[in-house]
């Protein structure tokens, strides 16, 4: 498996515009992109730091991932998210070796694996956090041409 980079990380938070109000005076700018994922339940603000995503996440469902997440732990860092060459191949690599994978909500899986998820022009995949020290990885083969001027 290739990784290309730290590509992000997440920290689940109960209300993104009360979070926002606390990060952005440290970080020093406002998100360079916000989004709302419907099949994950989340709404994200993102801000780059030297090309690494800085990411705070609010669940969009009480029962969604981020909010089952927040229950279980608490607020704070969720997710560690790793930029790989292939995400199909980092999965077939990497449950070869024992390594288990968080299953998305139907009916976004219509791969082969059933373990990869679409996102904007690339896919992810999230490793389940009970073989990873209790952080939840994710691998993604988005190319961030956007990020090339960085």
């Amino acid at each position: 498996m290739k990784i290309k980079k730290m590509d992000h990380f997440c920290i689940a938070v109960k209300d993104l515009d009360a979070a926002r109000k606390v990060w952005e005076p440290i970080l020093g700018k406002e998100p360079d992109d916000t989004y709302v994922d419907e099949p994950e339940k989340i709404r994200v603000a993102r801000y780059w730091l030297g090309g690494v995503g800085f990411e705070l996440m609010e669940s969009t469902a009480p029962d969604g991932p981020v909010a089952q997440w927040i229950e279980k732990h608490g607020e704070g860092i969720m997710l560690i998210g790793l930029n790989v060459e292939s995400t199909r191949e980092a999965i077939a690599e990497l449950e070869a070796k024992g390594y288990p994978f968080v299953a998305p909500p139907s009916p976004i899986a219509d791969d082969i694996t059933g373990k990869a998820r679409p996102f904007r022009d690339c896919e992810f995949a999230l490793m389940h956090p009970r073989k990873t020290n209790g952080v939840m990885v994710e691998l993604i083969d988005y190319k961030w041409k956007e990020l090339e001027s960085l």
